[in-house]
C-alpha cells in the first residue's frame, strides 16, 4: 500500500496546482494520474486567463461579468474568491516561467472574451493551456513530488455511515495500466480530485477520449451530491468532422461567424446586437443552432469563422495553432478561407458539490478544476474562466488538504434538512442502479459498478469502525474482484457497443436545443444501456496496458453522469444560461434561482434542491436580463 499526506487524483491543471501548493505547505503529496500529466486534456485549453491585472480593470468586474454570465446561479462568494484571486495566480505562473503573449512594450497582452466588459484574457498565443502544464509539470518535477503515473483510479476508499456528511475518505484504489497491477493508496490527510471533464458522454466533444467524468461519478457514488449537473456548456466554434476546438480567441482577435447566405448572422439576425460574437457562449451557439436549422447554414450542418481579414501577421503571432488545426482535420487554409465551424460538447458547468475550499460533504475528500462544483460558472461558464479555476481552486484545495487554516467557507455542502426536495418527477423508467439499493449480489455486496452496499462493508456486523487501513485494503479487494470478473468473463456484450449508443441518445436528446419528449427517451436509452451493461465483459485478457478494461470501467461513469446531467434537464423547467427546454422559454427567479442536487443514496438517485448565494462581500447581486 502507498501512503502520503496528500493524494491528488489526475494530473491536468487543477491537479498540478494542488499538488505545489500542498507541497508549499510542508506536505507528503503525490499525483496519481491515468495519463502523463503533460498529456492531460488542459493542453487543449486555447483561450486563455482572466485576470484583473490591467489598469482600468478591477477584480469586482471580473465578478460581475462571471454573475452575469452565470445568468445568476453563480454563488457570490466562490465567484469573487475567483475574480480575487486570479490575478496574483497569473502573475505567479508568471514567474515560474509561462511563456505569456506580450506587447511592444513587454506588458503581458489580454484580449477581449465573450461576455466580458474588459479585454482582461491573459494569453500565451492559441496553447495557453499547454504552456500552463508545462509550466507547472516543470515545478512539480523541480519539487521532487511523487507521480504515480499511468494509474487509474477506480473507487475511492471512504467509510460507510449511512450519513454521507459523517463519512471519511481513506485513500483510493489504483489499477496500474502498465502491469495490471491493483493496489491502494491511503492518504493521511485527504485525496483531492481533479479528474477533469465527462465529454464522452456526447459523441461531438472537444474533450479528450481520457474525459470520462471518472473523480465526479466516484464521489457521486460514495455518497457526495452532485451540483446543477444540467448545463452543460457548448461551444460555438468546433470543426465539424472531429469536434477539435477552434478558440473563442479568434472572435476576440476580430474573426467574424457568417451563414451559408453570406450574412453575419449575430448582428443582422438580433442574436446579440451590441456584443455580436462575443456574446456569451450559449448565446452564439443558440444562435449558430438556429441558422442550420432555419435553412441557412452551410451544407445544413455548420456555418462559417472568418479571420483572413486580421492578415497573416497577426494571425501567425497570436493564432498560428489555428491555422495547423483547421488545415490538419478539415483540409482549410484559415488565411485564404474561412473555416467551418458548428457547436460542440466543450465542458460541464456543473459536478461535486464543494465549497470554496474544494471541500465536500465527506472529511477529507476534495474537488477542484471541471470535475467540481463551487460554484463559479453557474449556468454558464465565461470563456477565460475555467483555468483561472484551476489554479485558483486547486491551489486552497492543497493548502486546505495539507492543513492550513483559510478560514470558515461561506458556502455549506451536504445535505441540510430543510432543503426543497423533488418528488414529483415524471420519469418514463426508475434511475439508478439496476435493482435500486436492494442490487447487493451474492459475492459480498459487490455491483456491476464496483460499488458496495453500505450494509456489507463492515466486516464485524456494524459496530465497530473501521482502521484506514482496513478501510483501504477493503476498497482494493473490492476492485479485484470486479477486475477478474470483467476480465474471465467469455461472452456479453462489449462496451464500445453501449458506449455509442448512449453518446448518440446524449447528443441527439440532451443537445443545446431540449424538450421533455427528447430528455425522457434519452431516460429510457440510459436504462436499457445500464441493464446490458450488467453483461459487459472484457475481450482482451491480458493484464498489460488493456484499454478495453479501462474504457469499460469507464463505461460506467459515463452512465451515471449521463443520468444525471439528463434528470437534472428534465427537472428543471426553464430557460436558463446554456439549459434551454422548448417548453419554457423564460428564465423563472421566483422559481428556479436553485441549485438542482442530486444524492446517490446507494443506487437510488434522490433529487433536492439547495439556495443560490448572491450576497457578496459588498453587496447582493440582482438578476437583471442577461442581453449582450
Amino acid at each position: 500500500m502507498h501512503e502520503h499526506d496528500v493524494l491528488v487524483i489526475g494530473g491536468g491543471g487543477a491537479g498540478l496546482r494542488a499538488a505545489i501548493a500542498a507541497q508549499e505547505e510542508g506536505a507528503d503529496v503525490a499525483i496519481v494520474t491515468k495519463l502523463h500529466p503533460v498529456r492531460s486534456h488542459t493542453g487543449a485549453a486555447e483561450g486563455g486567463i482572466n485576470a484583473a491585472i490591467r489598469e482600468g480593470d478591477s477584480w469586482d468586474l471580473h465578478a460581475y461579468d462571471t454573475m452575469k454570465g452565470s445568468d445568476y446561479l453563480g454563488d457570490a462568494p466562490a465567484i469573487e474568491t475567483l475574480a480575487q484571486d486570479s490575478p496574483e495566480e497569473t502573475i505567479q505562473l508568471e514567474h515560474w516561467g509561462m511563456p505569456f503573449s506580450r506587447e511592444d512594450d513587454g506588458t503581458v497582452s489580454q484580449r477581449p472574451f465573450g461576455g466580458l466588459s474588459f479585454p482582461r484574457t491573459t494569453y500565451a498565443g492559441a496553447e495557453t493551456g499547454h504552456h500552463l502544464l508545462h509550466t507547472m509539470y516543470e515545478q512539480v518535477v523541480k519539487r521532487g513530488i511523487q507521480v504515480y503515473d499511468e494509474w487509474y483510479v477506480s473507487e475511492l476508499a471512504v467509510t460507510d455511515e449511512d450519513d454521507p456528511s459523517e463519512r471519511t475518505c481513506h485513500g483510493v484504489v489504483g489499477y496500474d495500466i502498465k502491469t495490471g497491477q491493483v493496489e491502494g493508496f491511503k492518504a493521511r490527510n485527504g485525496v483531492i480530485l481533479a479528474t477533469g471533464g465527462l465529454g464522452q458522454v456526447y459523441d461531438h466533444t472537444t474533450n479528450a477520449v481520457a474525459n470520462t467524468g471518472d473523480g465526479a461519478a466516484m464521489a457521486y457514488r460514495a455518497g457526495v451530491p452532485l451540483e446543477d449537473m444540467e448545463f452543460i456548456q457548448f461551444h460555438p466554434t468546433t470543426l465539424p468532422s472531429t469536434g477539435v476546438l477552434i478558440s473563442e480567441g479568434v472572435r476576440g482577435e476580430g474573426g467574424i461567424l457568417y451563414n451559408a447566405e453570406g450574412e453575419r448572422f449575430m448582428f443582422e439576425y438580433g442574436y446579440a446586437n451590441n456584443d455580436g460574437e462575443l456574446a456569451s457562449r450559449d448565446v452564439v451557439s443558440r444562435a449558430e443552432l438556429t441558422e442550420i436549422n432555419e435553412g441557412r447554414g452551410v451544407e445544413d450542418e455548420y456555418v462559417y469563422l472568418d479571420m483572413r481579414h486580421l492578415g497573416e501577421e497577426r494571425i501567425t503571432d497570436r493564432l498560428e495553432n489555428i491555422l495547423h488545426l483547421a488545415r490538419d482535420f478539415e483540409g482549410v487554409d484559415g488565411l485564404e478561407e474561412p473555416m467551418p465551424v458548428k457547436p460542440g460538447q466543450h465542458y460541464a458547468m456543473g459536478g461535486i458539490e464543494t465549497n470554496e475550499h474544494g471541500q465536500t460533504c465527506i472529511d477529507g475528500l476534495y474537488a477542484a478544476g471541471e470535475c467540481a462544483c463551487v460554484s463559479v460558472h453557474g449556468s454558464n461558464r465565461l470563456g477565460g474562466n475555467a483555468l483561472p479555476e484551476l489554479i485558483v481552486f486547486g491551489a486552497r484545495a492543497g493548502r486546505h488538504a495539507a492543513g492550513t487554516d483559510l478560514g470558515e467557507p461561506e458556502i455549506a455542502t451536504g445535505r441540510d434538512e430543510e432543503f426543497e426536495r423533488e418528488d414529483g418527477l415524471d420519469t418514463p423508467v426508475d434511475p439508478g442502479a439496476v435493482g435500486g439499493a436492494s442490487d447487493a449480489v451474492a459475492d459480498g455486496g459487490e455491483r456491476t459498478d464496483g460499488s458496495r452496499s453500505s450494509s456489507d462493508a463492515r466486516s464485524d456486523g456494524g459496530t465497530a469502525v473501521a482502521s484506514a487501513d482496513d478501510v483501504v485494503q477493503r476498497a482494493v479487494e473490492n476492485q479485484r474482484t470486479r477486475i477478474d470478473r470483467l476480465l474471465n468473463e467469455d461472452s456479453g456484450v462489449q462496451q464500445a457497443e453501449l458506449r455509442e449508443k448512449l453518446q448518440k441518445s446524449m447528443t441527439q436528446n440532451v443537445n443545446v436545443f431540449r424538450n421533455e419528449e427528447g430528455l425522457k427517451t434519452a431516460l429510457e436509452d440510459i436504462r436499457e444501456v445500464r441493464e446490458r451493461y450488467e453483461d459487459v465483459y472484457v475481450d482482451d485478457p491480458s493484464r498489460t496496458f488493456n484499454t478495453d478494461l479501462i474504457h469499460t470501467i469507464e463505461m460506467q461513469n459515463l452512465l451515471d453522469l449521463a443520468e444525471a446531467i439528463t434528470l437534472g434537464a428534465l427537472a428543471r423547467d426553464e430557460f436558463r444560461g446554456a439549459h434551454w427546454r422548448q417548453e419554457h422559454q423564460e428564465r423563472k427567479d421566483d422559481e428556479w434561482l436553485k441549485h438542482t442536487m442530486l444524492a446517490w443514496n446507494d443506487g437510488s438517485p434522490e433529487l433536492y434542491y439547495k439556495p443560490v448565494i448572491l450576497e457578496g462581500e459588498e453587496d447582493t447581486y440582482e438578476p437583471k436580463v442577461r442581453s449582450y
